[in-house]
């Protein structure tokens, strides 16, 4: 059974944190829809850092849903690509954004463990679609040059960052002297990465107002449990109350 809670959840959502919630399925989707999240990353295979899902699938949580979904666009395990690849990634990229998608998720490093500036130029050059980019910023062997790499691309509105490659557990306190540091980067952080509850306080009195969950959103947090409403609408309690 899918629990709504979603009519009495938001009083003001110009002032309420942002809660994405990372699914797999369409009955992840209404699930996670239901307990209040704000917005779905949808990827299509659990696979290092996650495979694109298929059009179809995109197609069918979008008829499902009423929330902005943002596929992920990924072809294979890891965050390199080249130029071959770049153009399929083109291609689904166009396919996503004709079905209607709010946006997509895409993060490419180079060979140096920087923000690979050509793929990523490459993917959002149109600049009539907004886009996040996903923690392989914690990966980036010089972060502050990565933060500044992308805030010159046009339709960023978010970076999934746990601070760390490790998350949050290791990377909090790197986070929140980011944030308090530099107002623009915090308005872009969604803070995910083995997020806790009590590490939403501290978050958002630093700035960051965009957050993620996905195994903390499953009983146990097993990645192949189902999504369960009541636990996504605990976090959506949890950051309108913060």
């Amino acid at each position: 059974q899918i629990v709504n809670f979603s009519p009495s959840r938001r009083q003001n959502v110009g002032m309420a944190a942002l809660l994405e919630v990372v699914v797999w399925n369409v009955d992840d989707a209404r699930r996670a829809a239901g307990g209040g999240a704000d917005r779905l990353m949808l990827v299509g295979e659990l696979r290092g850092q996650g495979i694109s899902p298929p059009p179809d699938l995109v197609q069918e949580v979008l008829n499902r849903v009423e929330i902005p979904v943002r596929p992920l666009l990924r072809l294979r395990e890891g965050y390199r690509t080249d130029g071959g690849e770049a153009v399929r990634l083109q291609g689904l990229l166009a396919n996503y954004l004709e079905l209607g998608v709010d946006g997509v998720v895409l993060g490419f490093l180079d060979g140096y463990a920087r923000v690979d500036v050509e793929v990523v130029q490459t993917l959002t050059e149109r600049g009539d679609f907004t886009w996040t980019f996903d923690r392989a910023i914690d990966r980036c062997l010089d972060t502050d040059q990565a933060w500044q790499t992308l805030q010159g691309f046009a339709g960023l509105d978010g970076v999934q960052t746990g601070g760390s490659a490790r998350g949050l557990s290791a990377g909090l306190d790197e986070l929140i002297a980011r944030a308090t540091a530099h107002r623009e980067q915090a308005e872009l952080m969604i803070a995910g990465g083995g997020l806790r509850g009590d590490q939403i306080p501290w978050l958002l009195r630093a700035g960051v107002s965009q957050f993620q969950i996905g195994p903390q959103a499953r009983p146990y947090g097993q990645p192949l449990a189902n999504i369960d409403s009541s636990l996504v609408h605990g976090w959506r309690v949890l950051l309108d109350r913060n």
